[in-house]
């Protein structure tokens, strides 16, 4: 049986969230899981990383129409999601980007 990927990169997603508490605890990213996008009728799932104190947000899709990928955008709060996604396969994706990437853009 083949790995749900949304379960994939929310472990992974936990893993750095609990790793930047611990090393920053200024940071204290919230997250939040949404598949709400699918009952818009957009087949995709979408993971929000947000920085309450810098008002910056990561962005995390995984769209069913690009199988093994994840959509990403590193953006504020207020822009919400717009323009170009940049894009990593699921299997290069780990805790540890998702760390510094927190780390370098919430720190």
């Amino acid at each position: 049986m083949p790995t749900d990927p949304l379960k994939t990169l929310s472990d992974l997603v936990s893993d750095a969230h609990a790793q930047i508490q611990a090393a920053h605890q200024h940071i204290n990213p919230v997250v939040e899981v949404r598949q709400s996008m699918r009952d818009a009728g957009i087949p995709a799932d979408l993971i929000t990383l947000d920085c309450l104190r810098t008002q910056r947000r990561i962005t995390l899709i995984l769209h069913d129409q690009q199988p093994g990928m994840v959509l990403y955008q590193l953006v504020t709060r207020e822009e919400e999601v717009g323009g170009e996604f940049k894009q990593m396969p699921l299997a290069e994706m780990s805790s540890a980007t998702l760390f510094d990437w927190m780390q370098d853009y919430f720190g």
